[in-house]
């Protein structure tokens, strides 16, 4: 029999790079050791391995393993150090949850051992970190949870994680490893997998499902499509385009977070916006697809006779403990292939009714027309307002954006106010609406698309949450420039709006200043981003935003990060 020659650490790092895992964000701890080891001894020997990233904030770690996910549609690791990195990571790790962002967040273990093992507990932490279960800090926003035990195989158990990550719907999962069992030594080697992609085929729609939604779209006299997160494959957006337009459909976006991906280009004539009230309370049939929250029920709903129909690889949602939403059919399966059957259903269900669709086709192009003059006679009137208006910053976006350019936004502008045409284009925040995602999430884009432009558009209040000294030290530190625009109004804006929404007319809306709303004298958030080597500026007059832009553009184009420090209103 052989002697053991290879950790059991080493025998890791292969299974994750055999299976795609090309980057992992770390924040290492005495956990990491047997890790560090294994990776200085394979560099060493010319092995490869996946490129490890110090992130000195787990926050960020995670955040930058979703946007890496969004811009390129591969999973990526995270690594953090045992309870309290698990603890830092878990608002991320919602967001990726709720998103359905498959991401491996691996944890250390603090040693169970007190003496006998090389990796036996050697410091008064060991005893502090330890938990009866580890796992149960994120069990309930991870679709499974395991932790690595002596003599298992980790390509089997890396292997199972990300099958389970990237199988529809996709999501987060979390793998506990004590530094115990990494630094055991093996004489077995790390297998290579068949060759076949991570997860499983997503399940085909049903055909008599989608034949039903195609009768009941082409029969009405106000259809409306309703989607969040269809455009994540890319082909949707081209897709979505030409039944909206050949068919005469309305498309729609759910309300505040909003789509999460461009799903139709904002610019197309029958896009009519983000949660049109009029147009849901008027519809008489709905496709809602990837979308789990359609319209707000307490504001808005279709007629009582409207056809609705739900598609989405768990049109349920299962995870989400109360969702009422009303539906006379529930597809499940690839919203990509649903897409592709209905465009062809929908062939021959409208092609004995030309008047009707011609009919359906001007009034949605009227529809987005005025929503479209609107939008235009709003940026007119802000071009001179001060503080900066929402509005004007976005027109000033879209003069220097192009097709190879990344939107971020978290808390920032209406995606409305965008032109948007580029699939992967635009990346927001997820309906868990834990704060602090868009700083990671531009560094992990501009990792994931180093040949493209990426733009954060952030609320303040959010940029604080998201970590920006660790969030710019590390574009710095791996050369990763994007621009980041910080919505300076010095409030919690979203908390004066939801007081606003439930009492319009309560005391508090006579306030010059509610409670908790206000975030003092700002910070020179400007500072922040020169402190960590790039380019800050702050800008009050909207006549010097566009060449602000410009230089920000040219800064990140040079190698440095940029931020402008924007005073707005509204």
């Amino acid at each position: 029999m052989s002697s053991p020659t290879r950790s059991v650490a080493a025998n890791y790092l292969q299974a994750l790079l055999d299976r795609g895992i090309d980057h992992v964000f770390a924040n290492a701890g005495t956990d990491t050791a047997p890790i560090i080891e294994a990776l200085v001894t394979a560099r060493n020997a010319g092995i490869k391995t996946p490129e490890f990233l110090t992130v000195p904030h787990e926050n960020v770690a995670i955040s930058m393993a979703h946007g890496y996910f969004l811009a390129t549609g591969k999973p990526a690791a995270v690594m953090v150090h045992v309870t309290v990195g698990t603890a830092n990571a878990l608002c991320g790790l919602m967001n990726a949850a709720r998103d359905q962002a498959p991401i491996l967040l691996t944890a250390g273990r603090t040693p169970s051992t007190e003496t006998g093992h090389i990796g036996s507990r050697n410091a008064s932490i060991h005893w502090g970190q330890d938990s009866f279960d580890q796992g149960g800090l994120v069990r309930e926003w991870v679709k499974w949870d395991y932790e690595l035990r002596p003599g298992q195989a980790p390509e089997e158990i890396v292997g199972r994680a990300l099958d389970i990550a990237m199988s529809e719907p996709k999501g987060p999962v979390y793998l506990c490893m004590p530094r115990e069992v990494l630094g055991d030594l093996t004489d077995k080697n790390c297998p290579a997998p068949r060759p076949r992609a991570l997860g499983a085929l997503p399940a085909t729609p049903s055909l008599a499902g989608i034949k039903q939604a195609a009768q009941w779209l082409s029969e009405a006299k106000f259809p409306l499509i309703i989607t969040s997160s269809s455009g994540r494959d890319g082909a949707n957006v081209a897709r979505l385009g030409r039944i909206a337009e050949n068919f005469g459909i309305g498309v729609a976006m759910p309300g505040e977070p909003g789509a999460r991906e461009l799903n139709i280009p904002t610019t197309h004539p029958m896009f009519i916006g983000v949660h049109p009230a009029e147009a849901i309370a008027q519809a008489d049939a709905v496709l809602i697809i990837d979308c789990e929250v359609p319209w707000w029920p307490s504001k808005v709903s279709p007629l009582p006779h409207a056809k609705l129909i739900h598609v989405a690889p768990d049109p349920m949602f299962n995870r989400y403990p109360v969702r009422g939403f009303q539906m006379d059919l529930a597809i499940s399966g690839s919203s990509s292939q649903a897409l592709e059957m209905l465009e062809q259903a929908l062939q021959m269900a409208c092609s004995t009714q030309p008047a009707l669709v011609a009919s359906r086709q001007a009034q949605f192009k009227a529809i987005s027309g005025e929503r479209t003059r609107k939008l235009q006679a709003l940026v007119q009137s802000m071009q001179q307002h001060t503080p900066l208006h929402p509005a004007w910053i976005a027109h000033c976006i879209n003069q220097v954006i192009d097709d190879d350019t990344i939107i971020i936004n978290e808390m920032g502008v209406p995606m409305d106010f965008l032109a948007l045409k580029t699939p992967r284009s635009y990346l927001s925040s997820s309906l868990a609406g834990g704060l602090g995602f868009g700083l990671g999430a531009a560094v992990g884009a501009k990792l994931g698309a180093p040949h493209k432009k990426v733009i954060l558009i952030v609320g303040d209040g959010s940029y604080m949450f998201g970590c920006p000294t660790a969030a710019h030290h590390v574009a710095r530190m791996y050369g990763l420039p994007t621009t980041t625009l910080v919505m300076n109004n010095a409030r919690w804006n979203a908390v004066r709006r939801s007081t606003l929404g439930m009492y319009p007319e309560g005391q508090a809306s006579k306030e010059a200043m509610m409670p908790l709303v206000s975030l003092g004298e700002s910070p020179a958030y400007e500072g922040i981003m020169q402190a960590c080597g790039g380019m800050g500026e702050k800008v009050e007059d909207p006549a010097a935003l566009i060449a602000a832009l410009q230089r920000c553009l040219a800064a990140n184009a040079n190698g440095q990060s940029a931020l402008l420090n924007l005073v707005t209103g509204d």
